[in-house]
């Protein structure tokens, strides 16, 4: 088996971990990037994304204050201002 250079950009927090790993293990980068990446392309799941989780809509009785005016955009701020 022969390898090839290639050259990745990788977030430096994750660059820093995977070292430390390696000389933990002792090893170097190279193996413990070749074995993470067999691992990944060996699993066959793509990677899916999560599940939409639905917005849970509560209402309450209530409404809106007398004194809030929501159709006047400035004297709404100003009432929110006001009453924060």
């Amino acid at each position: 088996m022969g390898f090839m250079k290639t050259t990745i950009d990788l977030p430096e927090e994750l660059l820093v971990a995977a070292k430390k790993k390696a000389a933990e293990e002792r090893t170097s980068l190279r193996s413990l990037v070749t074995r993470g990446l067999r691992r990944e392309l060996e699993s066959g799941e793509p990677d899916r994304p999560r599940p939409v989780r639905p917005i849970r809509i509560v209402t309450v009785d209530g409404g809106l204050p007398p004194s809030l005016d929501v159709a006047d955009r400035a004297a709404m701020h100003e009432w929110l201002r006001a009453n924060s």
